[in-house]
């Protein structure tokens, strides 16, 4: 069930009137949708924002989840998805989004404002997973706010198999290192 808080373009409103109340103070964007000025941000609203893309079919991955988990203040330009679902998708949606067509299993999704998302250690186990200042930005960002994930995103490797793992568990030994630092002192 869509969120009352959250108006997408043509659902209830059209373009031009939420652009009208846009331009009147009446609501701010979020993500792929429009909710009131007034409305606090939620995990719940970020994620739901997000239903016209991801659909029943795709999870909500890497920074993109990232900024759903409250990680990041700003969606990234281009969202991150990954298959949600065990069969093949034909139609594959390209607008805004990076698609990675590996099937996420089950035990690393959850369902947030009515669509899947990567759970908190998955998502930092996929930061880490990738190499640039963006993705290594998040990472720290997650680590900082909830140290306990680290040791579960290192646990998480160890356990399972996933590609990029060992370039992964460099910075996650970096990020479990610095936060042993700074509870010592």
């Amino acid at each position: 069930m869509a969120s009352p808080f959250l108006y997408f373009v043509d659902d209830r409103l059209s373009l031009a009137e939420l652009s009208a109340a846009r331009l009147d103070g009446d609501v701010v964007e979020l993500g792929e949708a429009y909710i009131p000025a007034d409305a606090v941000e939620t995990r719940a609203l970020r994620a739901g924002s997000l239903t016209g893309l991801l659909g029943d079919t795709l999870a909500a991955t890497h920074l993109t989840a990232a900024w759903v988990h409250g990680a990041l203040p700003d969606p990234p330009a281009l969202h991150t998805v990954q298959r949600a679902v065990p069969r093949r998708l034909h139609r594959v949606p390209v607008r805004h989004l990076v698609y990675r067509d590996l099937a996420v299993a089950d035990a690393d999704l959850e369902v947030v404002g009515g669509v899947r998302v990567t759970t908190p250690v998955r998502t930092l186990v996929d930061l880490c997973r990738v190499a640039d200042d963006a993705h290594t930005r998040a990472a720290r960002l997650m680590a900082a706010e909830r140290a306990e994930l680290v040791d579960e995103a290192i646990a998480r490797l160890h356990g399972g198999a996933l590609p990029h793992k060992r370039a992964a568990l460099a910075p996650l030994r970096r990020l479990a290192a610095a936060e042993a630092a700074t509870t010592t002192t």
